[in-house]
């Protein structure tokens, strides 16, 4: 009897190799669909962060977060009226300024000089600008942690960019507190001194000003020895930043 013939047996192919480069295969489209999707959330938040900044262009605010807490602590409603800079006296734009921000035309949000007297001081003086406080108020909320400084840092400069010196000041003018309770120049001139913004004298628009660090501790109707004092000092800084052109920005 013949032998049977024994049929040779290829060896299978092992399906490994192949599983191990389906396996980086779909690794890789995962990290390409995660790094697709994080630009792309990326660019919708950066859009709606100009969006959200450019909106305060032509719209006024109607009430600041600051604000809605202030109604919520007191149990009532704020003194709180829209004003535009056209109704408000030039020297009250130059008294806040003065005392807040001297060098507010000259910087683009953070104003590098008064910073490093503030490190040098050891934080014994503030540096934050106007554009920063217009920021903080309309954008963000009150206290120190460094996720609200963090975002302050970021949305200052856009402001700058977006919106115009005098737009930045006429927010800030309608927004700042007077008083407990009392927001922005059009209430605290009739709450202090029973006139409109725009018949402001010199002496009650920088005593407006004089109490814009502490409103809550200082009054304008019934100054203080250093509230009279830091008055004449901002009447000074008021006539000096006109005559040498730091008020060129937001105004004539």
């Amino acid at each position: 009897m013949a032998r049977a013939v024994k049929k040779k047996t290829t060896p299978k192919k092992t399906s490994k190799p192949k599983a191990k480069r389906s396996l980086a295969a779909r690794i890789t489209a995962a990290r390409q669909f995660v790094r697709r999707w994080a630009w792309r959330g990326t660019l919708i938040v950066l859009a709606i962060v100009l969006l959200w900044v450019s909106y305060f262009v032509w719209f006024n605010p109607h009430k600041t977060p600051y604000m809605r807490t202030e109604q919520l602590r007191i149990g009532g409603d704020v003194d709180y009226e829209w004003v535009d800079m056209a109704q408000i006296a030039p020297v009250m734009a130059r008294s806040v300024v003065a005392a807040e921000d001297a060098n507010y035309c000259e910087h683009w949000g953070f104003d590098m000089s008064a910073i490093r007297a503030a490190v040098d001081s050891g934080g014994a003086r503030g540096a934050s600008t106007i554009s920063q406080q217009v920021v903080k108020n309309v954008f963000l909320w009150h206290g120190r942690s460094y996720v609200r400084k963090a975002l302050e840092a970021g949305l200052t400069p856009l402001v700058e960019l977006i919106w115009s010196k005098e737009r930045i000041l006429e927010v800030y003018l309608n927004i700042a507190e007077f008083d407990d309770g009392v927001f922005g120049v059009e209430a605290a001139s009739r709450h202090y001194f029973g006139v409109g913004p725009e018949e402001l004298s010199a002496t009650q628009s920088a005593r407006l000003a004089a109490i814009l660090p502490s409103p809550k501790k200082r009054s304008a109707s019934r100054p203080s020895n250093y509230v009279r004092k830091r008055t004449r000092q901002i009447i000074d800084g008021a006539a000096t930043i006109r005559r040498d052109g730091r008020a060129s920005c937001f105004q004539d």
